[in-house]
């Protein structure tokens, strides 16, 4: 059984300068090469394929018809490595990993989800492992690789992002309102139905500063858990203060008292100063601060 001669498709290059410039001079302009590796290049070209490829002029060379027979084979050829190379670039550049990001409850269930559905069909070879939790998890120990947090960390080793401020929002959804009527004025919370936390006091604080004394049993319905006060705010339970964001992205819920100033709390993006440089958590991380800073 015959086989083929050994091929350096690598001269294919030089023999296409050589076909397009018409001269070994032009070629080695175009390739930024020298003339005499073209010449050399060309010689063994010819002397792999057993025919003369270019025949010498007074203006430079000409190319023989096996040259121009072999031509179009040699163009396919070239537009296939090039095609190739342009695929393993792609590859090499694009993201491939698992990044395990820490989240308030309403964040990870309200903030969060269209962000990383963006995010994941942008980078659909990124692993993201969303936790939600209300305790603010250690990046120090590992536990989580990005963190979204409502209060600045103190801890050194750690790189923070301000990203912008939360605001906290009197509202309720349409239905109580047509049921107990809408409040005009601070002072008329206390004749409603009113939603709030067990043993978090940021909205008895919220009320006091400005200048409404509530205690916590007039509070008709208390939680700490963020999913279930907003579902209740939402189901029509009564007044309840929830994110600006999700006010304004609820179907249902009107903003009230815009008087009624509660603490802005900050919001910060944050991650382990080792990590960052890893490209994964690197893209991760510039996406979620600017999406969340959009959307706040």
């Amino acid at each position: 059984m015959s086989t083929l001669p050994r091929f350096d498709w690598s001269l294919i290059p030089s023999f296409l300068a050589v076909l397009d410039a018409g001269s070994l001079m032009g070629a080695a302009r175009a390739l930024d090469a020298q003339q005499p590796t073209l010449s050399r290049h060309i010689a063994q070209l010819e002397a792999q394929l057993g025919v003369a490829l270019f025949e010498r002029t007074g203006r430079g060379v000409q190319p023989t018809a096996a040259a121009q027979a072999l031509a179009e084979a040699a163009r396919q050829m070239a537009a296939g490595a090039e095609q190739l190379g342009q695929q393993l670039v792609r590859r090499s550049q694009s993201s491939q990993g698992k990044v395990r990001l820490s989240a308030s409850q309403v964040a990870a269930s309200s903030l969060l989800p269209p962000l990383l559905a963006e995010l994941h069909a942008e980078e659909p070879g990124i692993q993201i492992e969303l936790v939600a939790t209300n305790a603010v998890s250690n990046l120090l120990r590992r536990e989580a690789d990005i963190a979204l947090r409502m209060l600045r960390p103190q801890q050194a080793g750690l790189v923070a992002r301000k990203l912008g401020e939360l605001n906290i929002q009197a509202c309720a959804h349409r239905d109580y309102l047509v049921r107990a009527g809408t409040p005009r004025r601070v002072e008329e919370l206390a004749g409603h139905r009113l939603i709030g936390y067990d043993q978090n006091e940021a909205i008895l604080k919220g009320a006091a500063a400005a200048g409404l004394p509530l205690t916590r049993e007039h509070f008709g319905l208390r939680t700490d858990d963020q999913v279930a006060y907003t579902q209740l705010v939402q189901a029509g339970a009564g007044i309840g203060f929830l994110a600006s964001f999700l006010v304004r992205d609820t179907p249902g819920l009107v903003p009230l008292l815009p008087e009624l100033v509660t603490p802005k709390l900050p919001v910060w993006l944050v991650v382990h100063r080792e990590i960052r440089g890893n490209p994964v958590v690197r893209r991760v991380f510039d996406f979620l601060a600017e999406g969340v800073a959009a959307a706040l």
